[in-house]
């Protein structure tokens, strides 16, 4: 069955939806479904986070436009450099001087004064926020995805460990689970449901894919083929880890305990973090591309993270090599984690829409960390880059530097109400903050 899918807001896109058994296959912007209608750009947000801070000596960015210079760290962005803005200074100030890492970290993408001891407290953040303004338009609100397991139990400072592996908040007490395992979170995606599980949901919608690809013109006909054959080369890794995810469910329950409480690769998890990460980014683009979520968040590595990099020659742990983070190892590491927004907005704006533009085009990728230097635990100012134009209304290809503007007028809340403002949610305060940021 072929379904066009309107949405709620005045100019629907028309998403094609390719429905089989127990599986739901959307697909992405087609022109010849659109109509002859113009099309109000679909906005989207995506925050990627990676703990602990950066090498701060490589972290920079000078000039405008074509101009813009990068560091050595920061030189991943030049193939999109005219789709980014790279922001210095912002900070949350009720996360400084409360103690290290939860505590520099529980209200991140909120703003708001967190709580020590056993009730968390903390505040909604910007991508629930928009989940809940525009996520009724889609199938899914958010995509919360994480590529470790969440960290349990109190820190030192007498805070929650959960401040330092959620950073969506759906309420003040209550952090949106994280979605860890590729196939669960690709099989929410498709809605791939029942005991065709297993079986290629691709084959179960063959038929019509082939009835549309009659219907449409050539040059959609491609853009579909090559769709389905992305989605099919996602789904042949995804088959992959749902074999070893349920290998490690059975050997937990020989063990009589939950397998996400045992080390990677014993938990069900992909060894190789770098397959991890990118699989999890591949989703994000599907989810994006075919309106089946607009917002997302992904932690790449929690604060406090023990992940080890073994393919860039590391051998501590991630929080362990952040108190080096001067050294040219944990540059590798903040490369390594950079190199997926890349490669996430790379991948977006390949994919054509409406009037000339792309996926990236229409939307805002976030990337940050909860600290800007590890071995300080320095918090006052935090590596941020954005990624794409929100729908025209985000001017790109900038470094923008706010570290001399004063506290009132460098607030990470700030930015928050602007995004929220463009993506037409009014906020009066969020936060420590009652303005949007200036000049961005």
């Amino acid at each position: 069955m072929l379904i066009r899918s309107s949405q709620t807001n005045p100019c629907p896109t028309r998403r094609a939806v390719l429905r089989g058994a127990g599986a739901v296959v959307a697909l992405p912007w087609l022109e010849s479904l659109a109509g002859a209608a113009p099309v109000t750009p679909t906005k989207r947000f995506g925050v990627l986070f990676m703990g602990c801070g950066v090498n701060e000596d490589r972290w920079f960015a000078r000039g405008q436009g074509d101009a813009m210079e990068f560091s050595s760290t920061l030189q991943l962005l030049e193939p999109i450099k005219k789709k980014v803005n790279v922001i210095d200074g912002l900070f949350i100030k009720p996360l400084t001087g409360q103690g290290i890492h939860p505590a520099q970290t529980g209200s991140l993408l909120s703003g708001a004064t967190i709580e020590r001891g056993p009730v968390l407290r903390s505040g909604k953040t910007v991508d629930q926020i928009m989940a809940d303004h525009i996520g009724q338009d889609t199938a899914q609100p958010s995509l919360v995805l994480a590529c470790e397991q969440p960290l349990t139990g109190y820190h030192e400072t007498n805070f929650s460990m959960a401040y330092s592996s959620h950073i969506s908040w759906q309420s003040d007490d209550s952090p949106v689970p994280t979605e860890v395992y590729p196939s669960l979170a690709f099989d929410n995606l498709f809605e791939n449901r029942g005991l065709l599980r297993n079986s290629s949901i691709l084959d179960r919608v063959r038929d019509r894919a082939e009835t549309l690809g009659k219907q449409v013109s050539a040059g959609d006909k491609a853009k579909l083929d090559e769709y389905l054959t992305s989605v099919r080369e996602v789904e042949k890794r995804v088959e992959r880890m749902r074999i070893d995810k349920h290998k490690a469910d059975e050997a937990a329950k020989g063990q009589n305990k939950p397998a996400w409480t045992m080390e990677r690769p014993a938990n069900g998890l992909p060894e190789d973090l770098r397959e991890h990460a990118r699989l999890m980014c591949d989703l994000v683009a599907i989810g994006f591309q075919t309106d089946r979520t607009r917002v997302a968040s992904m932690i790449l590595a929690n604060d406090l993270s023990a992940q080890i990099y073994p393919f860039v020659q590391v051998r501590d742990g991630h929080h362990a090599a952040s108190h080096d983070n001067l050294s040219d190892a944990y540059e590798r590491i903040t490369k390594f984690h950079l190199s997926q927004l890349v490669y996430l907005a790379q991948k977006l704006d390949a994919v054509p829409e409406a009037n000339g533009t792309t996926v990236l085009d229409n939307s805002c990728l976030m990337f940050l960390s909860n600290l800007w230097s590890g071995r300080k635990h320095d918090n006052t100012r935090l590596p941020l880059v954005l990624a794409g134009g929100l729908g025209g209304t985000l001017k790109t290809g900038r470094t923008l530097d706010y570290l001399a503007a004063g506290d009132e007028n460098r607030k990470l809340s700030s930015l928050y109400l602007s995004l929220l403002d463009r993506m037409g949610i009014k906020l009066n305060r969020m936060g420590d903050a009652d303005t949007g940021l200036e000049r961005l």
